[in-house]
């Protein structure tokens, strides 16, 4: 393309913005390669092959993988690029590797300028478009899902793609009741913001994402950080600032939520959850929203950062949400994350079973942490999980419980060593876990403490979402048949990572940080909670899908595998007692209105979360959110009927009503039935008192 027709694109979007100036030789530099970035190639390239656990050698085969994991992470729904884009960037299949040892990183930068010129002619192109209302009568479909498609082979076959996507964006907000010149000024204020969230992309960003894309080749949780980033990452991570508590990424121009921080504001508030989508972004109760689709992370974090009290409102498309479904307000009062939130919290449920009420003590771990500070200068009353929850233990038997559930759902993991504390509350003695290093060396970590803090009935409630510590313990509990797990199968994340401040290997500093993984976590089974987590006795419904979410739905994940066992003792065979418990769940479960809803909510979202396409005709869409909200209204209507509650007439009033705690309650009644059963802690193994398994 000369540079005449290249500027052409921009020119127009000049002419339609309105308030730039067109000139003929005002052009938008190219970025380079830093100074700093061949240096910092060259050192993490051999960290990563002297250090990794997978001990991976940067070569040809990898190479070619880094070249495919750049390009999706730039243009991952293949909206930008051309198929003549991709044949171009071929030439470096299988150079990439040679050029990160050596710190040459020109075509990294290549590619990434190409981008952004394609970004440039996207946007004059829907930026035109804008001056026509689309017609809405048309019975046609937008892919809005093209990351399995290849790449547009023409200029026209792109265009007509945005062509679509202009008009699904246009669709979603004339359904909001907007006339066409609102819609099309907020398009060009979304579209606006986009190109210059590419053009405000430094160096360092480049760079940054082109080594993460070397890195996630590898494994997907060994990482790299630019300085500014690791500045970023390090006051996340002490939580020093005030905001809402949520880890934020961009995704498809879509700001999306990672996890939401324990003891954060929109934990506590908790109806901001993992892969929501921010829309918009407002100050105060009555503050307009701002549209925040296709803004650069950071303009969006410091909206939602400000002054500790204030208001907040998130304008949130839901996790699995087609574009154009109903969103939600969510009001926010900005606050520090305190320590003190993040503690394990105790409760007690007291549940009627026959002539009998049986108490039934919950203990909420958001988190394994631990003060190391303050542990590692002496201090004896050092913050951690495993005293926070003895003392909590020893509080719920002086009221007089007769079960315990130890909910860890949502609980992403923490310190290793109050993961095998924790364990120690619940096994007498024996190793917990064993941990494989890069060398190879196998270290077995025991439980540290001599005696158990509670013998009672015990169950360990999970989600998707349980990862890492979380995993350590419940396979333990599981392992030695201490308790029961209960929920969904887990993250799956059994790897070890190490954090490397490049400042301490290189002359000076600015050099950022990388996150390497340099182990695996093995059961005392020799079995590796990696890729697979561990499986529940008792299987819970969830919203959260198994194929979207976990370590298995990762390409690059390391695998599982499984170690020599170690030696422990298990006392008892819960077996026979989980076939009851099974039996007496699925008994429950079928006359549970709230249980029944739940699998009602899931099976709805599933078969939206099939779908790829949306239709461009206004009376379709119309005619499918109506059926959508019918559905749940429906739904809704049938629970409270079965619960003997006056129905809902109109969707709005599902706003108002408390969602059930469902999967918690189920725990609740399993551990009801463990306290009811005779014994329920130690059914005999068949033929001896004890077993020793190898």
């Amino acid at each position: 393309m000369t540079d005449k027709k290249r500027l052409w694109p921009l020119m127009a979007l000049w002419i339609c913005l309105g308030n730039i100036s067109y000139s003929t030789d005002e052009t938008i530099e190219p970025l380079s390669v830093g100074d700093k970035h061949p240096e910092i190639s060259q050192r993490v390239a051999r960290i990563i092959e002297d250090l990794h656990y997978a001990r991976p050698r940067i070569d040809n085969s990898l190479s070619s993988a880094i070249l495919d994991r750049y390009l999706d992470t730039l243009d991952g729904n293949r909206l930008y690029f051309l198929q003549k884009d991709y044949t171009s960037f071929g030439r470096y299949r299988y150079e990439l590797d040679e050029r990160v040892r050596n710190g040459d990183l020109e075509p990294v930068f290549e590619i990434f300028n190409t981008f952004k010129a394609r970004t440039e002619e996207r946007v004059a192109y829907a930026t035109i478009l804008l001056a026509e209302e689309p017609d809405f009568t048309v019975d046609e479909y937008f892919q809005f899902d093209r990351s399995e498609m290849g790449w547009a082979r023409s200029e026209e076959e792109l265009q007509e793609i945005w062509r679509k996507r202009v008009k699904n964006d246009g669709l979603s907000l004339t359904l909001t009741g907007k006339e066409w010149s609102e819609t099309a000024e907020l398009l060009q204020e979304r579209y606006e913001r986009l190109l210059r969230r590419v053009t405000q992309i430094t160096s360092d960003d480049v760079f940054e994402t082109f080594m993460n894309a070397v890195a996630h080749t590898i494994d997907p949780h060994s990482s790299y950080l630019s300085p500014r980033n690791s500045e970023e990452y390090q006051i996340q991570m002490s939580l020093s600032y005030d905001g809402i508590g949520a880890s934020l990424q961009l995704e498809d121009d879509y700001v999306t939520v990672i996890n939401v921080i324990p003891g954060g504001p929109a934990y506590i508030d908790g109806q901001l959850k993992p892969s929501d989508r921010i829309t918009a972004v407002g100050q105060g109760e009555e503050g307009d929203l701002i549209d925040v689709i296709g803004w650069r992370l950071d303009d969006v974090v410091q909206l939602i950062r400000g002054p500790g009290g204030t208001v907040v409102q998130l304008q949130v498309l839901g996790a699995g949400a087609a574009p154009g479904s109903p969103e939600q307000i969510l009001y926010l009062i900005r606050d520090k994350v305190k320590l003190e939130e993040q503690a394990a919290k105790s409760s007690i449920v007291e549940v009627p079973e026959g002539e009998s009420t049986y108490k039934i003590g919950i203990i909420d771990v958001p988190s394994f942490y631990q003060d190391y500070a303050a542990r590692a200068r002496g201090d004896e009353n050092y913050t951690s999980t495993t005293r926070d929850v003895e003392r909590l233990i020893s509080d719920l038997k002086e009221d007089g419980i007769d079960g315990l559930i130890v909910d860890l759902r949502q609980n992403g993991g923490g310190h290793l060593s109050e993961a095998t504390e924790l364990s120690g509350l619940f096994i007498d003695q024996g190793p917990v876990v064993q941990l494989r290093e890069t060398r190879g060396n196998i270290q077995v970590l025991d439980d540290p403490s001599p005696n158990a803090a509670y013998d009672g009935p015990l169950a360990v409630l999970v989600d998707r979402y349980s990862a890492s510590a979380s995993e350590i313990f419940a396979a333990a509990i599981q392992d030695y048949n201490r308790g029961i797990v209960i929920g969904q199968q887990t993250f799956g994340k059994g790897s070890v990572q190490n954090l490397f401040n490049l400042d301490r290997f290189m002359p000076g500093t600015g050099y950022g940080q990388l996150t390497l993984t340099i182990g695996k976590y093995y059961r005392v089974t020799g079995e590796s909670t990696q890729h697979r987590g561990v499986m529940p006795d008792i299987s819970l419904p969830s919203m959260v899908d198994t194929s979207m979410v976990g370590e298995s739905t990762r390409d690059t994940a390391l695998p599982w595998d499984r170690i020599q066992d170690t030696p422990f003792r298990v006392d008892t065979n819960l077996d026979p007692q989980i076939n009851i418990l099974q039996n007496r769940h699925s008994e429950r479960a079928i006359l549970d209105p709230n249980y029944n809803h739940l699998v009602g909510d899931i099976e709805a979202v599933e078969i939206l979360r099939d779908r790829d396409e949306v239709s461009l005709n206004i009376e379709v869409r119309t005619a499918e959110r109506e059926e959508l909200e019918a559905q749940q209204l429906a739904r809704e209507n049938e629970r409270r009927s079965a619960l003997g509650l006056e129905p809902f007439e109109t969707t709005e009033e599902l706003d108002t009503n408390e969602p059930a705690d469902v999967l918690l309650d189920q725990a609740t009644q399993v551990v009801v039935d463990m306290a009811s059963i005779s014994d329920p802690t130690a059914l005999p193994i068949t033929g001896s008192e004890t077993a020793l398994y190898h």
